[in-house]
């Protein structure tokens, strides 16, 4: 159950005389409200007014007002331990931060989902600005925390990794601190190392992960059963969408066995298709790697008559790095997408506008990403739907079948000589060092992360929200897939720097409504499995 908080006007009369502790967090850092309470069917969210707080938890209560601001909380230690004692932040001693004119984000500080509104408009959505505390809930030498990787590899998890164990040791004297390693099954085998800075020194300069991962292997009860064994009250997992769906099952049954576990997910995904925040790490540095094989590919199909490169890059639901790669090289002609769905013959195909680019500049570049075009390809391949261990599907090599259907029209339908190059960098991209953008961004995650366990925040994830820090309640960022928006400017301005057809008309635009009812399962498909 969770509840939200809002002020009505300046007066802040004491909670408890409308509701116990139990039915609302109880925030020693937060200045309760008075609230109007009514019944109502709701979903667990948080939801914060300014002239009135809008309160809604898992069991129907619901306090609510006209202004429209809403405070999307995260759950806190003392909503289930409320006689958690509280402790003077270390930071107050460190030389570090002895400059800073505000060491401590203020707990009525909040960062914006939407900040771009009109005169009259509601607030909307808002999450706690992330930062550390003036009281922490965790003594230092107490203070015994766990890290795990789960799922694919991205660019920046060793910096990640890095960054909570200095941020633990050299901002609070955390000195036990442990590496869980190949996942999370790692949690209930023995495979787990001691970390410490000296340990992760120079991890960040090497791709992988140093703690190694795997897909699947969650078990609820084993786990929380381990962290229980071993005496661990912080938990740092990253990964994806399955992984953080597998963090908030954790919490909620720490939270139900009554432990003083703070869960703190940290969002890990190379296609940048995690909701809310503004992009996941390694997302700067897949692009930028992308470069290089778009560039090779182009420099290939100047090289020949009738060259035609295409070039797979990673988006299983979300096309985002292909987009984002295709604008900042400007040599791609098309780039298709797992958004955009496309068709092949008739008029306003794709074959037509190869042919076309083909006379006018004597080569062309195709980006596509790895989820594009799967209903085509699973037609003509008549391939039956599989899944890895995570419950993701496993997509078919849309690259190699769109390479081997432009070599077979051109060379057998309109009797062209044509020269394929094909280029697949994907596990290269994945397996490199995060860029200095990267290595910034992941420092900033991972002390956020640690921060907001040791002020006792738990079940939370992190992220910018509009350039700005926030803890954001796992469910938020799980509970839908961020894909690009066709509607959106920044997909036009891909449109007018390719010139590409948009393939909503044509003589395959029947085919092609019908491809997009299949894209649209694929785009709404959510991890069955942890």
């Amino acid at each position: 159950m969770e509840a939200s908080i809002s002020f009505l006007g300046s007066t802040k009369p004491n909670l408890s005389s409308f509701i116990s502790s139990n039915v609302l967090h109880r925030r020693r850092d937060f200045p309760l409200p008075a609230l109007k309470l009514k019944k109502v069917s709701v979903l667990p969210r948080i939801v914060h007014q300014n002239s009135l707080i809008r309160a809604q938890c898992s069991d129907g209560l619901r306090a609510e007002e006209d202004d429209g601001f809403v405070l999307e909380d995260v759950p806190h230690l003392t909503r289930f331990l409320p006689d958690l004692p509280s402790y003077p932040n270390p930071l107050e001693e460190s030389q570090a931060y002895a400059i800073v004119k505000r060491t401590f984000v203020s707990s009525e500080d909040v960062v914006a989902q939407n900040i771009v509104v009109q005169k009259g408009s509601k607030r909307g959505v808002h999450f706690r600005r992330a930062g550390p505390r003036e009281r922490v809930y965790f003594r230092s030498d107490e203070v015994k925390a766990c890290i795990v990787t789960c799922g694919g590899l991205c660019p920046g998890i060793n910096t990640v990794i890095r960054e909570i164990v200095c941020g633990l040791n050299n901002m609070y004297g955390v000195n036990n601190i442990l590496g869980i390693q190949g996942g999370y099954k790692g949690f209930y085998s023995t495979n787990t190392m001691t970390l410490t800075p000296k340990v992760v020194n120079d991890i960040h300069k090497r791709g992988g992960t140093f703690l190694q991962t795997s897909r699947g292997g969650h078990d609820t009860a084993k786990i929380v059963d381990n962290i229980q064994d071993r005496g661990i009250n912080q938990v740092y997992i990253i990964g994806g969408d399955g992984t953080q769906k597998g963090a908030e099952k954790i919490y909620q049954e720490v939270e139900r066995r009554g432990l003083q576990v703070a869960v703190s997910g940290i969002p890990k995904t190379i296609d940048n298709d995690i909701a809310v925040i503004d992009k996941s790490f390694g997302f700067d540095t897949a692009v930028e790697e992308a470069q290089r094989a778009i560039n090779a590919a182009h420099v290939e199909v100047e090289s020949v008559e009738n060259g035609v490169g295409i070039v797979k890059l990673m988006g299983r639901y979300s096309g985002f790095i292909a987009m984002i790669a295709t604008l900042a090289n400007r040599d791609v002609d098309c780039c298709l997408i797992p958004e955009s769905p496309f068709f092949l013959e008739g008029k306003g195909g794709l074959f037509e506008f190869i042919e076309q680019r083909l006379k006018e500049n004597r080569h062309m570049v195709i980006v596509i990403a790895e989820g594009a075009g799967q209903g085509y390809v699973a037609q003509s391949m008549r391939a039956s739907e599989t899944k890895d261990a995570s419950g993701n599907r496993l997509l078919l090599d849309v690259g190699l079948w769109l390479t081997q259907q432009i070599k077979d029209h051109f060379t057998n339908v309109r009797k062209m000589m044509i020269n394929m190059k094909y280029i697949d960098p994907t596990y290269m991209i994945r397996a490199i060092p995060s860029n200095a953008s990267d290595n910034v961004y992941c420092t900033l995650l991972a002390q956020s992360a640690v921060h907001g366990a040791m002020a006792g925040y738990s079940g939370f994830t992190v992220g910018p929200v509009n350039s700005r820090h926030a803890y954001i309640p796992i469910s938020r960022v799980t509970e839908v897939t961020n894909t690009v928006n066709l509607t959106d400017r920044m997909w036009a301005r891909l449109l007018a720097s390719t010139n590409q057809p948009s393939f909503l008309t044509g003589e395959g635009a029947v085919q092609n409504v019908m491809d997009m009812e299949t894209q649209e399962k694929i785009d709404n498909m959510k991890t069955s499995s942890i």
